[in-house]
């Protein structure tokens, strides 16, 4: 699975009943440089990159952390609604006020009320034909045409704008338990 993220697309807000809810964003056409040097590499999401995914009502959850033992929301709850559109990918997340008490959800917003958290990441797989890297005067640009979304978190150091990056593998993927050497070779990490 992959990962991306954005700064600063995370709000929360207490309802009168306890209930917690985060809202996020995650926007699509603006471009973010993954690694620089010599020859940078950027990557870009598509409008609607995320629109099977998020059309065909599978469950998708809100994670702290990409970590699936610190689970926030999902759909299969009902606690979880996401949509897509031209210029972003936005969900809004509703926490019961019991979850408040489980020590990681506390955690959780704790750090974001003390401004440690705010960045939104996707974590994806991108299907054969999904994307496509050129080569321009400014290094290599992966533009993301559709992805399958797994889960959204929030997280301290998104992808984008912050070009913080976990991994990112732009060769083709090996059959499962196969290893592909040159796709090991390209895995970009920042």
């Amino acid at each position: 699975m992959l990962w991306a993220g954005s700064k600063g697309g995370l709000e929360v807000r207490t309802s009168a009943d306890g209930a917690t809810r985060l809202r996020g964003r995650f926007p699509y056409s603006t471009p973010t440089v993954l690694r620089g040097g010599r020859e940078p590499r950027r990557e870009v999401f598509e409008a609607r990159a995320f629109g099977a995914s998020v059309a065909d009502g599978g469950d998708i959850h809100l994670l702290v952390h990409h970590d699936f033992d610190r689970p926030l929301a999902s759909r299969s709850a009902g606690s979880l609604e996401i949509r897509d559109g031209d210029d972003a990918l936005t969900f809004e997340a509703v926490i019961a006020p019991e979850m408040r008490e489980v020590s990681y959800v506390a955690d959780f917003l704790g750090t974001l009320a003390a401004g440690l958290v705010g960045g939104i990441s996707p974590g994806f797989r991108v299907p054969e034909g999904g994307d496509r890297v050129k080569r321009d005067g400014q290094g290599l640009m992966r533009v993301v045409k559709t992805a399958d979304l797994i889960e959204v978190s929030a997280v301290t150091k998104p992808a984008y704008p912050d070009a913080q990056v976990e991994a990112r593998n732009w060769g083709r993927a090996a059959p499962e338990g196969a290893v592909n050497r040159q796709a090991a070779m390209l895995r970009w990490r920042a």
